[in-house]
């Protein structure tokens, strides 16, 4: 592993992470209602775009990165819908 694929898992990791402290605060308050569905679609949409792209070109950083943010989009998407009446 070379430092430009260390560098680009580091961003990828900071930038995926950033939606773990929105993942917790929605599962501890038990609402969604200030989660923008669009947002949150369009951030789910261009993540698996990534994804395929990154898996096409076989590029690591891209691929893990984006896999990590689908989870954590996917999992925001479910509170949204789960919290949608609360």
């Amino acid at each position: 592993m070379d430092a430009t694929e260390i560098l680009g898992l580091a961003a990828g990791a900071l930038t995926t992470f950033s939606l773990l402290p929105q993942v917790i605060k929605i599962y501890k308050s038990s609402s969604a209602k200030d989660l923008s569905l669009k947002t949150f679609l369009l951030l789910w949409s261009g993540a698996l775009l990534w994804t395929i792209y990154g898996t096409i070109e076989k590029d690591i950083p891209v691929m893990v990165a984006n896999v990590l943010t689908l989870i954590l989009a996917s999992t925001l998407l479910f509170f949204k819908f789960r919290y949608r009446n609360q």
